[in-house]
């Protein structure tokens, strides 16, 4: 896809608007349950991370920042980049707001702009499944990282491939609509090998689907059900967002 024909794209367009920018944090991750999953996630990430000091980490599609503030409060010294210059005007807020030590900067995840192997780890949270090409995002983000990776993907075994399909009937109806991917596993570890990685470990987070368990409403029923979905071996094969980290070969 050429430069002018990707930048058009829907995943592009939308996050580009200040008003989807400013509201961005509120409509994904706001209420019990959003900020439940962002506990989560983070968990789940400074847990790959392992001792935090002194690594150097990129955050591709940083966003609103919330990953990158993350690791920098766990003793990690964060660049964060983002095609949405909106998105990391509200980044830049909430930086101001902590007095957080993150330097934000705009770029292309499809054409990361820093040199090979310029960070430790490479970090990229709730992005690839929106690119218009995930393979060339992941092997941009390989090229960079020095040692690790940790980013997250749905798979199609999962309720996230609904999503997917609910999408693409929009697609086909005339609606516009954000890209949505399941990526298979296999289909990744391929891209990260042939990059000089792989994957040395996998989470999976939730069985049921996010937007049913924000419908419930309840952190106290997302915990339970999911606990008792897990303990029936359902997250294993359904679970979902995949995180995966992955290390230099």
């Amino acid at each position: 896809m050429n430069r002018s024909g990707k930048n058009a794209h829907y995943s592009y367009s939308i996050y580009a608007d200040s008003a989807i920018a400013g509201q961005f944090d509120d409509s994904h991750f706001g209420g019990p349950v959003g900020r439940l999953i962002v506990e989560m996630q983070e968990r789940v990430l400074l847990d790959f991370l392992g001792d935090p000091r002194p690594l150097t980490a990129l955050d591709v599609g940083t966003g609103t920042g919330r990953a990158a503030f993350a690791m920098t409060q766990g003793g990690v010294r964060v660049t964060g980049v983002d095609a949405s210059r909106e998105m990391l005007k509200v980044a830049g807020r909430h930086l101001a707001e902590n007095g957080l030590a993150v330097v934000f900067l705009p770029g292309d995840a499809h054409a990361l702009p820093f040199a090979d192997r310029s960070f430790d780890v490479v970090v990229s949270l709730r992005m690839l499944m929106h690119t218009p090409d995930w393979r060339r995002c992941l092997a941009e983000m390989c090229r960079v990282a020095r040692r690790r990776l940790v980013f997250d993907y749905p798979p199609p075994v999962s309720f996230a491939a609904l999503q997917t399909a609910s999408r693409k009937a929009a697609q086909l109806a005339g609606r516009r609509v954000e890209a949505y991917h399941v990526l298979r596993t296999g289909a990744v570890r391929s891209v990260l090998h042939a990059n000089g990685f792989e994957v040395v470990k996998m989470d999976r987070q939730f069985v049921l689907p996010i937007a049913f368990h924000k419908w419930i409403g309840s952190p106290r029923f997302t915990a339970n059900s999911e606990r008792v979905l897990a303990a029936m071996g359902l997250l294993r094969g359904l679970g979902s967002p995949v995180t995966i980290l992955a290390e230099k070969i």
